[in-house]
């Protein structure tokens, strides 16, 4: 017996809908916000099926709009992060700068950035006079210059000439 489970086909960007309307809540990491086809389960048990087009990086407020009707509010869940700060904001900038030049997803407030914990990346960051902090927070990187609605995790270039090598020599790499 194969189960047919209400599909989520397009999404209603926070700002865009009524989030009251929502007929069921599902709460995810930013890696399940980050998905094209899945099968997930909302508050109270409710399963169904994203099945986008293309991946895109859901956002905390966002609807998904069934196929049926109604509409699935989406919230970010707390995360384990790396909370960074620094003594001035330009020093907050150049380590905005430091992260954006590794490609690493970061979300940028107006006194701190919010990263995924790696050792190296801290080490550096303490390096350059950062202060940093673990916390539990739902994470909302940066979405990106090409992308209107967000940036996903591995990022393609289409001749956006960044400047520089993908040769591995800083660490990063694309899957």
């Amino acid at each position: 017996m194969t189960e047919t489970l209400p599909r989520a086909t397009q999404i209603l960007p926070k700002g865009g809908w009524v989030e009251r309307t929502a007929r069921h809540v599902v709460t995810l990491d930013f890696d399940d916000r980050f998905r094209r086809r899945r099968r997930y389960v909302a508050e109270g048990g409710f399963a169904f099926l994203l099945d986008l087009e293309a991946a895109v990086a859901l956002r905390d407020g966002d609807g998904l709009l069934l196929e049926e009707g109604g509409v699935i509010l989406v919230r970010a869940a707390p995360e384990p992060l790396v909370e960074v700060r620094a003594a001035t904001p330009e020093r907050l900038m150049r380590l905005a700068w430091h992260l954006g030049n590794r490609h690493l997803p970061t979300e940028i407030g107006t006194d701190r950035l919010l990263i995924r914990d790696d050792h190296v990346i801290a080490a550096m960051l303490r390096g350059l006079g950062a202060e940093l902090r673990r916390v539990d927070a739902p994470f909302n990187p940066e979405g990106g210059a090409y992308d209107e609605h967000n940036r996903p995790p591995g990022h393609h270039h289409h001749g956006d000439g960044h400047g520089h090598s993908h040769d591995g020599c800083d660490g990063h790499h694309h899957d």
